[in-house]
């Protein structure tokens, strides 16, 4: 069981960072972040059933998913302001463009 939850953590992080680094759509980039921390909430749970802290492991998971929910609404409404500035997501295009 504890192994078919680490493929599933190391699988999380894998198309997390693709989507990091393939990526440019700016909502797009905050929805490969969800899916890392995800990743990390679900490593934490992992290591707390390993050890024997289960409560410890599901009670960490749960800050960081708070917190993590946080931060994808901010990065979010950002995401839409700058749509709304520069007509555009795209990564590549916002960091040629001049103010």
């Amino acid at each position: 069981m504890t192994t078919v939850l680490v493929v599933g953590v190391f699988g999380l992080v894998a198309i997390g960072l693709y989507g990091l680094l393939i990526v440019r759509n700016l909502i797009k980039i905050v929805i490969a972040l969800q899916l890392l921390t995800k990743a990390a909430a679900l490593a934490m749970v992992v290591a707390g059933q390993v050890s024997g802290q289960v409560n410890l492991g599901q009670s960490l998971a749960l800050t960081v998913i708070v917190a993590d929910t946080i931060v994808a609404v901010v990065g979010l409404a950002l995401a839409v302001q700058v749509r709304r500035r520069f007509g555009t997501l795209d990564v590549r295009q916002l960091s040629t463009q001049k103010r």
